[in-house]
């Protein structure tokens, strides 16, 4: 699979400089966690749930959590756990075609399910990228992860891996949150090898104090979620090699609400494409909010987004794409020749490249114009968001 491998190669050529690199369930755990992009949720109940997850991948969608926690009622969890079943050999039935699958992972409760999905998804379980593990802490996140370690031996897997999901109260409140994040720190580099990402719980953190964002505002306008977010960055996604992928929170709305703001999305680079209607239509689903939050997740360290809605992931994959002007940087940047330091001024030559501070930024930049590409010099976000909504 790959990012943008929906729309047709013509059109692929037209927009990149460099095209996104395809990838498998096999590709370095780099890799993957670079390329998550928009992870899109479902309920473990849905009745058609394979033939959903073959129309999403052919829109673009290439990573997807399949949840049996919070978004279906206690009483359906078995059922869920069923159905999770019969959808996965339906899934299997496609044989070769299975490569062209999202990477898929199942949203558990608990570790005893761990092993008993592995268990009961027989050959199916191939087709499984990992499992999200919910309101993960030092106490509950060990049995989780131990059970994953477990559930790849029992299967003979290569590999299966956790996404952990950082939504507990001793980690928004301010008395618990450094020993809380410390426990984190010490889980999940014990199992360093397993864990693909960490997620970003925000509406739990909302719920504890009775909060919701409205769609005027990102996350980061929320000042308790806001800190919540710096200190999980600062501790657990340094760039000094001891940090893991940290993906953006959940965008909750996709359909016209009543406004209390001006729109954050501003006309020019539609009026130069000559589709002032397609703002229109982004405003008008509150998407202009979701793309203010895009900005903000990558430029607080965050990469990825989850997603509980098929609009928000063309969006999330536009903004993703390495700019010409980023990859210019980057490479200037990383020449080996500019090895012993240094600054430069851009090829654009509106910014300084000072070496070995921002080389940690454009090392990041390189794994994510890998997944994501790079966009032609006369390319942007516009271009790009068009061409994956056409398909």
């Amino acid at each position: 699979m790959r990012h943008f491998g929906h729309i047709s190669p013509s059109v692929r050529k037209d927009l990149f400089h460099q095209e996104p690199a395809e990838f498998t369930l096999a590709s370095p755990a780099g890799t993957l966690a670079a390329a998550l992009g928009a992870t899109l949720y479902s309920p473990a109940t849905r009745p058609h749930l394979a033939a959903d997850i073959r129309k999403q991948a052919a829109r673009g969608v290439v990573s997807m959590v399949l949840c049996l926690e919070d978004s279906i009622s206690d009483a359906d969890v078995v059922d869920g756990e069923e159905n999770l079943v019969r959808q996965f050999a339906d899934l299997d039935e496609d044989g070769p075609d299975a490569a062209e699958l999202p990477l898929l992972f199942i949203r558990v409760r608990t570790p005893e399910q761990i092993g008993d999905l592995v268990r009961r998804l027989g050959r199916s379980v191939r087709n499984l990228a990992g499992f999200v593990l919910p309101k993960f802490t030092e106490s509950r996140g060990t049995a989780f992860l131990d059970a994953v370690a477990d559930a790849q031996a029992a299967a003979g897997l290569p590999r299966l891996y956790a996404m952990p999901v950082l939504e507990s109260p001793e980690l928004l409140h301010l008395e618990t949150r450094v020993e809380t994040l410390a426990g984190i720190s010490r889980t999940v580099n014990r199992h360093r090898e397993h864990v693909l990402a960490l997620r970003l719980g925000v509406t739990d953190f909302c719920s504890a104090y009775g909060l919701r964002r409205t769609p005027d505002m990102t996350a980061y306008d929320v000042q308790i979620v806001a800190g919540v977010i710096a200190d999980v960055v600062n501790v657990l996604s340094r760039a000094d090699g001891t940090g893991f992928t940290v993906t953006g929170p959940v965008w909750e709305y996709f359909r016209s609400q009543q406004r209390l703001f001006k729109p954050q999305l501003r006309r020019s680079p539609f009026l130069e494409e000559g589709v002032e209607e397609l703002r229109t239509a982004l405003i008008e689903h509150d998407l202009d909010g979701l793309l203010r939050e895009i900005e903000l997740d990558r430029a607080n360290g965050l990469l990825g987004k989850t997603c509980i809605h098929p609009a928000h992931v063309t969006p999330v994959h536009a903004l993703s794409v390495v700019s010409h002007e980023e990859f210019s940087d980057a490479q200037d940047i990383l020449r080996p020749e500019r090895g012993g330091g240094g600054v430069l001024r851009s090829a654009y030559t509106n910014k300084m490249n000072e070496v070995k501070p921002h080389r940690a930024w454009a090392e990041r930049t390189m794994r994510r114009a890998e997944a994501f590409g790079v966009a032609r010099e006369e390319v942007g976000f516009v271009d790009l968001l068009t061409a994956g909504l056409q398909v």
